[in-house]
C-alpha cells in the first residue's frame, strides 16, 4: 500500500486504454494486458475457447463468473468493474 492507495486494486493504464480506446470488455483488456491467449484462460477456467469467447464479450457478466475469471486471472474481481 503506498500513500493509502491498496496496488492491489488499481487497473493499469494500459488496460483502461485497452477498455476505452478500443472498446474491450474489461475481461479482454485484462486477458491482453497479461498476454494470455482465449485457450489459456479457458483452461484455467474449465470451459472451452468458444465458451471462453463468448464469456469475454458479455459486458455484463454474473458475479460467480467474474469471481472464477479474476481468479483465472490473477485479479481482483473489482478490478473487472471498469
Amino acid at each position: 500500500m503506498i500513500s493509502g492507495i491498496n496496488l492491489q486494486n488499481t487497473i493499469p493504464s494500459e488496460v483502461v486504454s485497452l477498455i476505452f480506446d478500443n472498446g474491450f470488455t474489461p475481461a479482454r483488456a485484462w486477458r491482453e494486458y497479461l498476454q494470455l491467449t482465449q485457450e489459456e484462460c479457458a483452461r484455467k477456467l474449465g470451459i472451452s475457447q468458444a465458451a471462453y469467447s463468448q464469456l469475454e464479450t458479455s459486458n455484463n457478466p454474473r458475479k460467480t463468473t467474474r469471481n472464477k475469471l479474476a481468479t483465472a486471472l490473477g485479479i481482483n474481481p473489482e478490478q473487472l468493474d471498469c
